[in-house]
């Protein structure tokens, strides 16, 4: 009888024997992971960076798209973008920049924290970590991160057109991305926002906007805000996709509603509802939409 070790050994050699080496983890083109450290927050974090092809023969400098929940929208979004780019005929190049979870933390642990903008989480909520509870309302320390740390880290290692940061993010992701519109709104140029969680902390965005208006006249950004036509309540309809207890689509109505009566000169707000998706569907969707919206094609870019 063979043991594990044995089979084990006995496998291998076979290999040998075939010419076969050991598999290679598959490495996406034109990628760079870089480590950077928070010092304010204490908290190690990674860019998950992708280049547009050409880059290294072209000496111009690129829009920077950033988006939060990296471990999932980095892979997707750039797959997205070379599919429909086609070329450059149908949208510009840019740089791809992922802002990974903290280090050593689970995703869902490290996005309570770092997107929601207040302490004032579902106290409910159970930590997927082993010891420490769910924490909320580290929004802003983030986002100084992101603008003292992660801006100039991109800037002093790319050639990156930071006036033209766009921001691209979904859920928490797309809340933060209202934090920073109402807080520190030329922070980006343009906003994707996808299905953001208006109904936190009893709706505080809007509280949030209320404070900013009363201090400012304008507020000057671009924005694309996107939500699923599922992301509603429907107590008539026996479909699970329908949300449960908050409707997302009211919510992201209402708050277009909000922007549209400041009449903020420089504000520009695109704000759609996405048929036939929900909320774990329609990112891929809205990433699509907000990509072609964000980057239109560039006079002479094409390939």
């Amino acid at each position: 009888m063979l043991t594990a070790v044995s089979a084990c050994s006995e496998r291998e050699s076979m290999a040998h024997v075939r010419g076969e080496s050991d598999p290679k983890p598959y490495v996406l083109e034109n990628t760079e992971v870089r480590e950077i450290r928070a010092k304010e927050l204490h908290r190690d974090y990674q860019l998950f960076i992708s280049l547009p092809r050409g880059y290294a023969e072209s000496t111009r400098r690129y829009p920077v798209l950033f988006v939060t929940d990296a471990n999932y929208a980095f892979p997707l979004i750039r797959s997205i973008a070379r599919r429909i780019r086609n070329g450059g005929e149908d949208m510009e190049d840019f740089i791809l920049v992922g802002l990974s979870y903290a280090k050593g933390e689970t995703p869902e642990y490290s996005r309570r924290r770092d997107y929601t903008p207040t302490v004032n989480g579902d106290k409910e909520a159970v930590s997927d970590m082993l010891s420490p509870p769910p924490v909320y309302g580290e929004a802003e320390g983030y986002r100084a991160f992101i603008a003292d740390e992660v801006f100039p880290m991109v800037e002093r290692h790319y050639r990156a057109d930071m006036k033209r940061a766009i921001y691209a993010g979904h859920s928490y992701g797309g809340l933060f991305g209202l934090h920073v519109l109402f807080t520190a709104p030329s922070m980006f140029e343009k906003y994707i926002i996808g299905s953001p969680s208006l109904w936190f902390d009893r709706r505080v965005a809007f509280a949030t906007e209320r404070g900013y208006a009363k201090a400012h006249s304008d507020l000057p950004a671009k924005v694309f805000m996107a939500v699923a036509s599922y992301e509603t309540l429907n107590f008539s309809s026996t479909d699970p996709r329908y949300n449960k207890t908050v409707d997302m689509v009211r919510d992201l109505q209402a708050m277009e509603h909000v922007l549209e009566s400041r009449r903020y000169k420089s504000l520009e707000v695109t704000s759609i509802v996405i048929p036939d998706e929900d909320h774990l569907t329609v990112f891929p969707t809205v990433i699509t939409r907000g990509l072609k919206w964000a980057l239109p094609p560039r006079k002479g870019d094409a390939d």
